[in-house]
Formats: C-alpha cells, sequence, structure tokens
C-alpha cells in the first residue's frame, strides 16, 4: 500500500499548467513544508515536499491556494529519479496528490489563507457568527440549542 497524509504550509505559490491536445488537464506542482513533531538541535525543523495533481484538484489548487495557506491531503508517494546534465543519477520523490482540504479558517490563518468568506454569518440564517474563543471553534450563543439540528 502506497499512501501518504500530509499537513503543512504551501513554500511558494502553485505553479499550473494545461496539457497540450483536444482534453486539456490542469497540472499543478506546488511544495509543502511540514513541521517536525520531534526537533532535535541542529537538525530542520519541517521537511519540504514536492506535490503534484491533476484535474479538478489542480483547479482547486490554481483558484484558493498560495504560499502560506495551510492544507492537508492525501495521494501516493512516487519517484522522481533523474539523470543530471552531468550523467548523475539524482534521486527524489514527490507526492502524487489525489484529495487536498484547508486545514485552517482563512481567520485562523492571519487572512492569508483559506479561499472562501462566510461574510461574517453562521450558516445561512442571517444570524452574526458568534466571537472566536481563540482556540480556532466558535462559541455557540445561549438560546440558540433549539434551532441547531442536532441536538
Amino acid at each position: 500500500m502506497n499512501k501518504v497524509i500530509l499537513m503543512g504550509r504551501l513554500t511558494r505559490d502553485p505553479e499550473v499548467r494545461y496539457s497540450q491536445g483536444a482534453n486539456q488537464t490542469a497540472v499543478a506542482r506546488f511544495s509543502i513544508a511540514v513541521d517536525r513533531r520531534f526537533k532535535r538541535e541542529g537538525e530542520p525543523d519541517a521537511d519540504f515536499f514536492n506535490c503534484t495533481c491533476f484535474g479538478k484538484q489542480a483547479e482547486f489548487v490554481e483558484r484558493y491556494l498560495h504560499k502560506g495557506v495551510k492544507v492537508v491531503l492525501s495521494g501516493r508517494v512516487q519517484n522522481d529519479n533523474y539523470t543530471n546534465k552531468d550523467g548523475q543519477m539524482v534521486y527524489s520523490v514527490r507526492i502524487m496528490v489525489d484529495e487536498i482540504e484547508f486545514a485552517e479558517s482563512k481567520n485562523a490563518s492571519g487572512g492569508n489563507g483559506g479561499g472562501y468568506n462566510n461574510g461574517g454569518y453562521a450558516g445561512g440564517n442571517g444570524a452574526p457568527a458568534a466571537s472566536g474563543a481563540g482556540d480556532g471553534f466558535m462559541n455557540i450563543p445561549d438560546g440558540i440549542d433549539e434551532e441547531l439540528p442536532f441536538n
């Protein structure tokens, strides 16, 4: 089984190109920095992974993602080896992305991420969103319990 799940921030804006031919397909290339859980002195704090996705996923990346946005993705690891101009073999891997999602809200990322904006409203009921508690969760106002569908 070849399956990888990563969460990190884009290190640069994605590069998106379209294939040639009758059925043009979007191809997005980007890299993410994934923080290491345990950090040792003298070692890097993060690992960097080159990622590629196609089609609808690539169009999503082109439209909504940019440098600094935190994402979670799943896919597979693929060898990306080649011979350089000096005739030496260069070994590397690439993450072929199957799924990608935002890992934090636009507000949590300091306004530099996301790609959506709920306009300050919670749900479609026209009620203003409750102020956040600073932990990434929304406070539910008192007395609204009757309106929640999952009581």
